[in-house]
């Protein structure tokens, strides 16, 4: 009878044990939320959007995390890290489970600001004029070419001189204006009937995003262009010379990220020309798009480049795409021009009464 009484106390025991440990709840969860990269400046975060959630609490075995309504994810980690992809400054919940062995679980929810920049922010801002000062273009960002690399003139046809004259490009509320006018000019021994500028970027970059924010010219005749060159060209009268060498064009690649014919206002070009590495060949691709209100808003031309694409876009309009392969010279770096000249290829004819055209730039970035 004693042998039964002991069996049977261990069977007691053993099933009290048992149901002890299907009955534990976790308890006293702790969840602490920290947000990558705040300060007293920037108390939502440094623009990553990342957060790292750890939790404890008594008697749990695995945690579970949900982050602003999405799907449960579970771990058997006290710590996991997510990264919010909204752009700007959002509310966001997060809700942390912990679990006991036997399934049993209790939950905190904590509500969170978090701040996600674009692309464009989270790279670095290596060049730029934002235009907020008065007078000439600022000297130490930008270059007038003057000098006609064509014997004096301009190639394709144009009926422009470019000067550094106040007259042709200047600055004044908030934007620089790029003017072209009717009016003769002699250099280099040719005399035109036009004036305008052309402005070499005094920064030359391999890669990274280009913004420039601008209202083109509506006259007949003008044919503005936001582009660049490879500095290796040594083109007369350029900024750089022989700094990067001296390959000429089309070797040293040039990028239209945005041109306007004078007879088509209401659209506007993105092309590429370059001279083939392996052969020298030349060739060229492009596109175009509808800009209805070019002429009289402002829209963003911008190039995204990097080692594998370039991309030209209008506002958020892609316009054309290229594959950046090893028979192209994009890999080397390249200098930003803006201008407008008149006639030629892309200007056309000139009406007889034109006066002058303006092409207006708002700001200019470059991030990498």
């Amino acid at each position: 009878m004693l042998y039964f009484s002991i069996l049977a106390s261990i069977f007691v025991l053993s099933c009290s044990s048992t149901e002890a440990e299907t009955d534990t709840i976790p308890t006293n969860l702790t969840v602490i939320i920290t947000i990558v990269g705040t300060s007293d400046t920037q108390p939502a975060g440094d623009g990553s959007g990342e957060v790292r959630v750890s939790a404890y609490a008594e008697d749990a075995v695995r945690y579970a995390y949900r982050f602003d309504n999405g799907e449960l994810q579970e771990t058997a980690s006290r710590t996991m890290n997510h990264t919010f992809s909204r752009e700007g400054t959002n509310s966001y919940s997060i809700e942390v489970y912990a679990y006991s062995a036997s399934g049993e679980s209790i939950s905190k929810t904590q509500t969170i600001n978090v701040f996600k920049s674009s692309a464009e922010e989270t790279a670095s801002l290596v060049f730029a004029d934002e235009f907020e000062y008065n007078g000439s273009p600022d000297s130490s960002k930008w270059h007038h070419q003057v000098i006609g690399p064509n014997n004096g003139s301009w190639y394709n046809g144009e009926a422009q001189h470019y000067t550094a004259s106040l007259e042709n490009s200047y600055v004044s509320n908030g934007t620089l204006k790029i003017k072209a006018i009717k009016e003769e000019h002699t250099s280099g021994g040719t005399t035109k009937s036009y004036t305008s500028a052309r402005l070499n970027s005094k920064y030359a970059f391999t890669y990274g995003r280009v913004e420039v924010r601008a209202k083109l010219p509506a006259q007949a005749g003008t044919w503005p262009a936001i582009w660049t060159l490879g500095a290796n060209i040594n083109e007369t009268g350029n900024y750089f010379g022989q700094q990067y060498g001296s390959v000429g064009w089309p070797a040293c690649g040039e990028i239209d990220i945005m041109e306007q014919t004078g007879w088509d206002k209401n659209s506007t070009i993105a092309y590429f020309h370059w001279g083939n590495t392996n052969t020298g060949v030349y060739s060229s691709e492009g596109g175009e798009t509808a800009v209805p209100t070019a002429t009289n808003e402002f829209h963003i031309y911008s190039l995204e480049w990097d080692a594998n694409t370039l991309i030209i876009k209008v506002d958020d309009t892609l316009v054309y795409q290229l594959a950046n392969t090893q028979d192209k010279p994009y890999d080397n770096p390249h200098y930003l021009l803006l201008n407008i000249a008149m006639g030629g290829n892309l200007g056309g004819e000139i009406p007889t009464n034109f006066a002058d055209a303006t092409l207006e730039i708002d700001y200019v970035r470059v991030y990498q």
